[in-house]
């Protein structure tokens, strides 16, 4: 079991080395998980099902807080990459849990792509497949100047800030009627036909919780002495991408309520551009753009770190294999243009993966040669029992759910 190794000699310099770590990994999880995907699935949905959507919406928190939790805590605790715990739990089981994710971090990217390219499009009319390529060489670029890492973290902060202070003008500007949308926050007119935008965004959002979950080896927050500030870094950042969550989908709530049906082609512009006119647009196309290249290179490097203990391969030219994934993500985009329809299916996608990873995570928080001493709290081992039951069980259903809407 690892430990933080960091010089704590200067308490000053130690705790603001410790406030920066909390806050960079707290916006880079933000920002991952409320990508293009999320963005465009919240649309979507909330275009199919108007109030009700704030049901998935609000329980998509606590399924957050369930595999947040769950995840950082047990990483940091172990000191070990998500797929090096796996390998543990189950010999070889690194290997499984390590691709799959990464499989899945593909079908992240090309969303991530799409949506950048839809975003520069709104902004200056870019067409998509010059706008995915233009999005190919500023990701790559990101990673082959200097001190990569460190850039990533800066512009995770500053770019989330702009996010949220862009989706609460548009919000603010058309809220939707508020004591409706709190009854079916809790009480939906028609549950059993929310699993699939529950589970959905919760997909969407996912490549968020294993980015900041990875970050959290790099940055030194490891080691039973630091689960307090762990936890505090996973409370930062849950509060942080709910609070973009709600404020999205009030924003496009608040355009629904006045019977505009939106525009399948680009959804969420259509949101902003009713909910704000033509400033709202150019600031869709700008939210757009910001999430989806933060989301770019979070997700690639989540993508990489995800393998490179297991290839040595890649740890060897870890910027080099993160600049390769850019462009094949990139040219794979470019390839289908597909947009809406890749955006949402990563989400679907990945959310199969994910009752896989947390089971696995689970099963380690029983064996003393990952977790040493430490003693996970029941009620997280409950909840994300539950989350990974649930998952399990819906993952036909929502299949065939998606094929009907989406594709037959």
């Amino acid at each position: 079991m690892q430990t933080n190794t960091l010089n704590t000699s200067n308490p000053t310099r130690h705790s603001n080395w410790q406030n920066k770590a909390i806050l960079s990994v707290a916006f880079l999880m933000a920002t991952t998980s409320v990508g293009p995907g999320f963005l465009t699935q919240t649309a979507v949905f909330t275009n199919i099902y108007n109030v009700d959507m704030a049901f998935p919406v609000f329980a998509s928190m606590f399924i957050t807080f369930g595999i947040v939790m769950n995840l950082w805590r047990i990483v940091a605790v172990s000191g070990l990459r998500i797929q090096d715990i796996a390998n543990k739990v189950a010999p070889g089981m690194g290997y499984f849990v390590g691709i799959l994710l990464a499989l899945g971090a593909v079908a992240f990217n090309f969303g991530n792509v799409s949506g950048s390219a839809l975003g520069m499009n709104v902004l200056i009319g870019l067409d998509t497949t010059w706008g995915a390529i233009f999005t190919g060489v500023i990701g790559s670029l990101l990673f082959i100047v200097h001190n990569a890492s460190k850039r990533m973290d800066q512009m995770a902060r500053y770019l989330g800030l702009l996010m949220i202070v862009l989706i609460a003008y548009v919000a603010l500007t058309n809220l939707p009627p508020l004591a409706p949308t709190v009854i079916a926050a809790i009480a939906p007119s028609d549950f059993s036909n929310l699993l699939l935008p529950t589970l959905t965004i919760v997909g969407g959002a996912v490549g968020g919780y294993y980015t900041g979950a990875q970050r959290l080896i790099d940055v030194k927050l490891t080691g039973s002495e630091n689960i307090h500030n762990v936890t505090k870094t996973a409370w930062a950042g849950i509060s942080i991408a709910v609070i973009i969550r709600i404020l999205l989908f009030c924003a496009v709530l608040g355009v629904i309520t006045t019977r505009v049906t939106l525009d399948p082609s680009n959804p969420a512009a259509d949101a902003f551009r009713h909910g704000a006119g033509d400033i709202g647009y150019f600031i869709f196309g700008l939210v757009l753009f910001v999430a989806s290249i933060t989301s770019v290179v979070g997700n690639s490097y989540m993508a990489i770190s995800l393998i490179k203990t297991l290839f040595p391969i890649v740890a060897r030219n870890e910027k080099s294999w993160c600049v390769g994934f850019i462009i094949l993500t990139t040219l794979g985009t470019v390839l289908m243009n597909m947009p809406i329809l890749l955006l949402m299916l990563a989400g679907l996608v990945n959310s199969i993966i994910l009752p896989i990873v947390l089971a696995t995570v689970l099963a380690a928080t029983r064996k003393k040669d990952i977790v040493g001493d430490y003693k996970h709290p029941l009620y997280l081992t409950t909840i994300g029992g539950i989350i990974v039951i649930i998952m399990i069980l819906a993952s036909l259903s929502n299949i065939s759910g998606f094929v009907t809407k989406f594709i037959g």
